[in-house]
């Protein structure tokens, strides 16, 4: 039987880590690239690559036209979305379908059900997930927007059907801001989703944001793998993501989980999922959406429970059933993933792009890193300024703490501005050591020149930069930096498997 051909829809760290996953289970790798991304690593990683346009997104990664091009040309049988780009766009979903090409995700009608908020809010209720108060669709009328805020309390916020990523979102603490909110809401979610719909829904200020993973396969068996806590957001969009959530009762955890797989299995899902909830100051969970493919912190859930989650992917694409009852899962210890972006977290989360000069990844026992780029790269203005991510496990959440703070501290980019910083700040902060955070943690707590570091004196800081200096160009011994981004394996390191511990698919 030849090898499946998979093509990844997607570019960096991502599409290095689906490639990872598909070389382990022996199938044929096909990279797609921008014009900017030419000489990046998932490129050179894969088992053949294939140019789609120019670097602006629309006229590569979002370009159906040369997508498919690429299908024809190189007879792919399966297709990865990675997230973002067309990961979740029912329409992409089916025009591959109907490519005759697998996909590695869902259904189109599975996204649907789940794309558009509204609607997954009416499955969720099917299912029995609690919710989150709120309201239907929203005419154009404000007023009737005002009576539901009214009727729910103020706070609120408004809410594009059919957002995520931050967009189609503004909090509201009284009648004046509701008013000024709906059509900028209403005007942004048209331009951003290509659907004006918006909804209000009860602000949850001082809310944890916990999430469950889960896997379904295509004969009606659901598992999850524990939870995820994300409630260190700026803008809304995730920072610092860990696993297990320090304040979740074992009872929730479980009733939690039941009810993700009970609206996932309502709607016929099938592969990787999340559901996300918010989880008040008494502990109570509230659905909030739910997230139709593999989310960027899904390293830390692998951590934990030796489950290869990419791997799982591809093989529920290839109709194989789930090996693991629930019973069957058992997370093991505690797991940290910090995002590393190119952004200027002093001058408020600002941006930041350009050359890369020289990269020295942190390496060790119980560490992990999710990268894109390598020295020599450069961070492009036409993507998304996330350019990987650094994992650390440990046997105790504070181990995978203070490894965390270790591994940052090795961290070395030099060429282009990144949050590495605030990271360490925030790792480092009693608030984060003790576990009280929640999402609108930094809107109150965080202020730029909290990053100064008087510590960090002239003379050390000379020292640093002979010291990066000296590894960049080789003086004094090899360069310890790998040539790919690809950190060398650490044989005491938890190995992630394709399985969990003691189990294996069925048939294998």
């Amino acid at each position: 039987m030849s090898k499946p051909r998979l093509l990844i829809a997607n570019r960096g760290e991502i599409a290095c880590r689906i490639i990872r996953g598909a070389r382990e289970e022996g199938w044929h790798s096909i990279a797609v690239y921008s014009e900017a991304d030419a000489t990046t690593p998932h490129v050179l990683m894969a088992d053949e690559a294939h140019l789609l346009g120019p670097a602006a997104v629309h006229e590569s990664y979002l370009n159906l036209e040369q997508i498919h091009r690429v299908i024809r040309e190189t007879g792919a049988t399966h297709l990865h979305p990675g997230y973002g780009f067309f990961s979740e766009n029912p329409d992409f979903v089916e025009s591959v379908t109907n490519a005759g090409v697998k996909m590695v995700g869902p259904s189109a009608d599975a996204i649907r059900a789940m794309g558009d908020k509204v609607a997954a809010r009416d499955a969720a209720e099917k299912a029995k997930v609690p919710l989150v108060p709120g309201s239907p669709p929203l005419p154009a009328d404000p007023a009737v927007a005002i009576d539901y805020a009214e009727s729910i309390g103020y706070p609120v916020l408004i809410k594009a059907a059919f957002g995520g990523g931050g967009k189609g979102m503004r909090l509201c603490h009284n009648r004046k801001e509701l008013e000024g909110a709906l059509e900028l809401t209403r005007g942004e979610a048209g331009r951003s989703f290509g659907n004006d719909t918006i909804f209000v829904e009860k602000a949850l200020l001082r809310a944890r944001h916990v999430e469950i993973q889960l896997l379904c396969d295509s004969h009606g068996n659901g598992v999850y793998l524990g939870e995820r806590e994300c409630s260190i957001q700026r803008r809304h969009q995730k920072l610092v993501e860990e696993t297990p959530c320090t304040v979740l009762k074992p009872e929730t955890r479980k009733q939690m989980g039941e009810a993700a797989v009970r609206l996932a299995l309502d709607i016929g899902y099938e592969n990787a999922a999340t559901v996300e909830f918010l989880l008040d100051d008494d502990g109570q969970p509230y659905f909030l959406e739910m997230n139709t493919r593999l989310q960027v912190e899904h390293p830390i859930t692998e951590m934990v429970t030796g489950i290869d989650l990419v791997r799982a992917q591809l093989r529920i694409a290839q109709g194989e059933t789930l090996p693991w009852k629930q019973e069957d899962i058992q997370p093991e210890g505690a797991a940290i993933e910090c995002r590393i972006i190119a952004e200027d977290a002093a001058a408020g989360f600002l941006p930041a792009s350009g050359p890369i000069h020289h990269v020295r990844f942190p390496e060790g026992l119980g560490v992990r890193n999710d990268v894109g780029f390598d020295s020599g790269g450069e961070v492009s203005v036409y993507y998304d300024s996330m350019i990987g991510k650094l994992i650390t496990w440990g046997r105790d959440r504070e181990e995978a703490r203070q490894r965390m703070l270790r591994a940052l501290d090795e961290y070395v980019i030099e060429g282009v501005r990144t949050n590495i910083d605030f990271q360490k700040w925030m790792l480092a902060h009693p608030d984060f050591i003790a576990g009280n955070t929640y999402t609108r943690y930094l809107d109150e707590h965080f202020k730029p020149e909290y990053l100064d570091r008087p510590d960090l004196d002239e003379l050390a800081r000379a020292i640093a930069a002979v010291a990066a200096y000296r590894e960049r160009v080789g003086v004094g011994g090899p360069v310890q930096a790998s040539g790919r981004g690809a950190v060398a394996a650490d044989p005491h390191a938890p190995r992630v498997t394709a399985w969990k511990r003691g189990m294996s698919w069925s048939g294998r």
